[in-house]
C-alpha cells in the first residue's frame, strides 16, 4: 500500500495508537514510501496549522490530548490524601484538568513540587480525566510555604498562616537566615521526610505579620501575585511617545464625563447620552462610551505588553492596589483625567425607548473629559442638591438619567441574573488598622455606568463577530445539573419553589429571589443562587453569558486593568484598520493560551482579595472574643458549619465537636447534618446566635461556638460528650437510626417535590 491517507484516517490512527505515533510510524502504518512519505510530511504539517494536531518530542497528539508519555508538576496532596500532577510541557490542552498519580509498589515518594516524567492512560471519570503513573522522578521546583517563624534551640518552626494547612515545617538553626521569633518568612520544602514534621529552609524574611499594612504583602506572597515590573517595562513605560492623530477621529468637542467611586485609582471609561435627533428612533438616544486607549502605549511583544499578560489584570486590596499596568501609564497617560487630551477607542451606539441597541460605530478618537465626578455626587445633583462641579452638567447628567431608563426597560426584557448581594468595605487608618466593615451604598449611578458598559461590550462582540475578527469572548455557562439540584433543595427547606422539568433561564433564578426577597431567607438565596452559578473565563470560542442572558459578549470597556479588554481593543484596531498595533500573529496564534492564562490570574486575584478580607476581618473582631452574635448558616461539612455573620459579613467556622452533644450524620446531597439520637436536622440557611472563641489574624480564621439554633436551645441529646447520662461511655456513633431518620427525611424530600 502506498496510497496517501485521509486526514481522518491519521487522526483515528494517532488516536489509537498513542505510543507510535511519530511521522516513521505513521509511514510505516500505511507502507508510505518515497514521494508519497514528502506527501505525508505536508499533510502533517497543514494538520498541525489547523490545529488538529500538536507535535512534542517527534510524535504527534490529536488536539485535546494529552501525550502517553508527559513532564508533570506534583502538586500538593489534596484532602484526601490523594497526589495530582498538571502537565508543564507547553501548548497542552488547557481544560485536562487535575491528573491522578497511580502510585505502584517500590515508587519513591512524591511532594508538592516535584517534577516527574509519567505514562499517562484516560480514563472516564467526573473527577479527573487522566492518570499517570510514575517512570521516572527528573527534579523538583521546591514548595513554597509562607507562615511565622517560631525559634526554638535548634532553629524553629515555620507556622502556615494559610488556615487549611495544620502541618507545621521544622528548620535547623543553620537554614533560618537569623529570622526572629514572629517574623513573618517565606520557605523553601527540602528533603523527603516520611517520618516527623518536614522540613524548610527560609529563603526570604517579610517582617511582623500583624505590623501596619502587612494583610495584603502576606496575600501577594501567598498567591504569587507579580507586584515588581521588570526594568525594561518601566523604561518602556517612562518612555512612551505622545499619541498621534493618525486613524483618530476628534472628539474633544463631546461632554463625556468619568463617573467612577470616590477611591477610584484609574479613570477607563468615559460617557455621554444625547437625544437622537436622526429618523426612525422616536424618544431614543444617542450612547457614547470612550475607552482609554491603552493599546496605543501597549504594543504587542514589547516587555509591557509580556508583563501585563503575566498579570493578567490589576489586584484590588482595601489598602493598595498591584496594577497591570506601571503607574506612569494606569495613573496618568491612559487615565482619562479631566480637561485634558486622551488617546480613545469609543463607541457611538444608538438606542430606541425600550433600551435596545439599533446601530452602533466604533472609532479610534481623541477626547477630553468634562468633569471626574464619583457616584454619591452625581446621585445627589440629580436628586437636586447639585455641587459647583456638576451644576454645568445637570442637563447631560439629567439625559445620562433618562438613557438609563430605557436602558432599564431592555434590561427588564432580557431579565439577566438580579442578584442581591451588598459588597462589604473594609475602612482603614493610616495606620493600616481596620476601623470599621461597612456595607457599600449602592446608587442609581452605579448601575447606570455597569449598563452603560454592558451596552458596550455587547457592541464590541457583535462588532467583531461581524468583521471575523478573534477575540476573547467573556463566557459563562449555565450551572450544571448538581449544582442546580442542591439550589433547589435549598430553596425547598425555604419553603420556596425552582422551576424544574425545562430549559434553565435566568427569569426562573429571579422568580426565586423575588419569592424570598424581604424574606429571612432572602441573603441565604441570593447567596445559594450565586454559589450554583458557574465561574465565568475568556475564551477564544463563544458560549454565550448565562447571568447576563447574553448572546455575545467580550470586555472592552477596562483595557487598564484587564489584559482581555486590551485583545478586545487590538482586535477592533485590526478589523478597521485603525492602526499598525492591532492583533498581532502572536496574539492570534496564542489566544486560547492567552484566555486560559488571564482567567487563572482572575482567579488568583479573588482569592488573594477573599484572603485579605478575611484576615482585615479577624483582625478587626479579635478585640470581640467572648461576645455573642447572630448569623445564618451558610454552608455544611462533615466536619462542621459555616457561619456567615450578620454584623460584618465575616464568615466562621463551628466545628463539629462544638455542634450539640450527640454524633451527627452528614449527607452531602441535601447538605444537612442529622442528630443520631434526638433526629435534630441542621442546614444552610437557619438562624443562629454564635460565641466568637477564636479570631487568628494571621490566617484569617474564625472560631465560633453555637449556642442558639433558630431561637432555640440545642437539645442535649441522651448521650454528652464522652458519657452517656445513665453512665458508660458514648457510643461511637449510632449509624442505624441516623440511616432510618435519613431515609425517612428523603421520603419527605420527595414528596414535597
Amino acid at each position: 500500500m502506498n496510497q496517501v491517507p485521509s486526514k481522518e484516517q491519521i487522526r483515528q490512527w494517532i488516536s489509537d495508537n498513542p505510543g507510535l505515533s511519530s511521522k516513521r510510524d505513521i509511514a510505516k502504518a500505511f507502507g508510505m514510501k518515497g514521494d508519497a512519505r514528502n506527501e505525508l510530511k505536508r499533510l502533517l504539517r497543514e494538520m498541525e496549522s489547523e490545529g488538529d494536531l500538536s507535535k512534542r518530542a517527534r510524535r504527534f497528539v490529536p488536539k485535546g490530548e494529552l501525550p502517553p508519555i508527559a513532564l508533570l508538576k506534583v502538586l500538593p496532596p489534596d484532602a484526601a490524601g490523594d497526589l495530582f500532577a498538571e502537565v508543564m510541557e507547553e501548548g497542552v490542552d488547557p481544560d485536562a484538568g487535575p491528573i491522578l498519580i497511580i502510585a505502584k509498589k517500590g515508587d519513591p515518594a512524591l511532594a508538592g513540587g516535584d517534577r516527574i516524567l509519567a505514562r499517562l492512560s484516560k480514563v472516564d471519570l467526573d473527577e479527573y480525566v487522566y492518570e499517570a503513573r510514575l517512570i521516572r522522578r527528573i527534579g523538583s521546583n521546591p514548595l513554597k510555604v509562607l507562615g511565622v517563624f517560631r525559634k526554638g534551640s535548634e532553629g524553629g518552626r515555620i507556622v502556615p498562616i494559610d488556615k487549611g494547612q495544620d502541618k507545621e515545617w521544622r528548620v535547623r538553626s543553620d537554614e533560618d537566615m537569623g529570622a526572629k521569633d514572629g517574623e513573618l518568612v517565606e520557605g523553601e520544602a527540602i528533603g523527603n521526610r516520611r517520618i516527623g514534621l518536614p522540613q524548610a529552609k527560609i529563603v526570604a524574611r517579610l517582617g511582623d505579620p500583624t505590623g501596619p499594612r502587612a494583610v495584603s504583602l502576606i496575600a501577594i506572597h501567598q498567591h504569587g501575585i507579580p507586584d515588581q515590573f521588570p526594568d525594561k517595562a518601566i523604561a518602556e513605560a517612562d518612555q512612551a511617545p505622545p499619541f498621534t492623530m493618525a486613524h483618530r477621529e476628534d472628539l474633544r468637542g463631546l461632554d463625556l464625563m468619568t463617573i467612577d467611586p470616590a477611591d477610584a485609582r484609574d479613570r477607563d471609561d468615559a460617557v455621554l447620552a444625547m437625544t437622537d435627533d436622526e429618523p426612525g428612533n422616536p424618544e431614543g438616544f444617542v450612547l457614547w462610551v470612550a475607552i482609554a486607549d491603552v493599546a496605543n502605549y501597549v504594543t504587542p511583544g514589547s516587555a509591557l505588553d509580556r508583563e501585563a499578560r503575566r498579570r493578567g489584570n490589576s489586584t484590588y486590596f482595601p489598602d493598595r492596589v498591584v496594577p497591570m499596568l506601571p503607574d506612569v501609564l494606569s495613573g496618568d497617560l491612559c487615565s482619562l483625567h479631566e480637561h485634558v487630551d486622551r488617546p480613545c477607542m469609543a463607541v457611538r451606539m444608538r438606542v430606541n425607548s425600550s433600551g435596545q441597541k439599533i446601530s452602533h460605530r466604533f472609532t479610534r478618537g481623541v477626547m477630553r473629559s468634562k468633569a471626574s465626578l464619583e457616584y454619591g455626587q452625581v446621585q445627589r445633583a440629580v436628586e437636586g442638591a447639585p455641587d459647583a462641579a456638576t451644576e454645568a452638567l445637570l442637563p447631560q447628567l439629567q439625559l445620562l438619567y433618562q438613557c438609563y431608563g430605557a436602558l432599564k426597560r431592555g434590561r427588564a426584557i432580557r431579565q439577566p441574573l438580579d442578584l442581591d448581594l451588598p459588597e462589604r468595605q473594609i475602612v482603614l487608618s493610616e495606620e493600616g488598622k481596620v476601623l470599621s466593615v461597612d456595607f457599600k451604598t449602592r446608587f442609581d449611578a452605579h448601575k447606570l455606568i455597569e449598563e452603560c458598559m454592558v451596552m458596550a461590550n455587547v457592541a464590541a462582540a457583535e462588532e467583531l463577530h461581524r468583521l471575523k475578527q478573534p477575540l476573547l469572548y467573556r463566557v459563562h455557562e449555565e450551572p450544571s445539573p448538581d449544582k442546580l439540584e442542591a439550589l433547589r433543595e435549598v430553596a425547598i427547606s425555604s419553603g420556596f419553589t425552582l422551576a424544574k422539568g425545562q430549559v434553565l433561564k435566568t427569569a426562573h433564578l429571579n422568580q426565586l429571589l423575588k419569592q424570598a426577597e424581604g424574606s429571612e431567607f432572602d441573603e441565604l438565596i441570593n447567596i445559594s443562587t450565586l454559589r450554583s452559578m458557574t465561574q465565568a473565563y475568556y475564551n477564544p470560542e463563544n458560549f454565550g453569558h448565562f447571568g447576563l442572558a447574553l448572546k455575545d459578549y467580550a470586555h472592552f470597556t477596562s483595557p487598564i486593568r484587564r489584559y482581555s479588554d486590551l485583545i478586545v481593543h487590538r482586535a477592533l484596531i485590526r478589523g478597521l484598520g485603525l492602526g499598525k498595533d492591532g492583533l498581532s500573529d502572536f496574539d492570534i496564534e496564542n489566544i486560547a493560551e492567552t484566555g486560559k492564562l488571564i482567567s487563572d490570574a482572575e482567579r488568583r486575584s479573588m482569592a488573594a482579595e477573599r484572603d485579605t478580607i478575611d484576615r482585615y476581618l479577624a483582625a478587626y473582631l479579635s478585640d470581640r472574643v467572648g461576645a455573642e452574635f447572630t448569623g445564618r448558616i451558610s454552608g455544611v461539612q462533615r466536619f462542621g458549619l459555616f457561619v456567615k455573620l450578620d454584623e460584618t459579613g465575616a464568615d466562621g467556622l463551628v466545628p463539629i465537636r462544638e455542634v450539640g452533644r450527640e454524633f451527627f450524620h452528614f449527607d452531602p446531597d441535601s447538605q444537612t447534618l442529622m442528630g443520631s439520637d434526638t433526629g435534630l436536622t441542621i442546614g444552610i440557611g437557619q438562624r443562629v446566635t454564635v460565641r466568637l472563641a477564636e479570631a487568628t489574624a494571621v490566617t484569617g480564621g474564625l472560631i465560633l461556638e453555637l449556642l442558639e439554633l433558630d431561637e432555640q436551645k440545642l437539645p442535649s441529646g441522651r448521650f454528652a460528650r464522652g458519657k452517656a447520662k445513665g453512665g458508660g461511655k458514648a457510643p461511637r456513633r449510632m449509624a442505624g437510626k441516623a440511616k432510618a431518620a435519613d431515609s425517612a427525611r428523603r421520603k419527605v424530600v420527595r414528596r414535597r417535590k
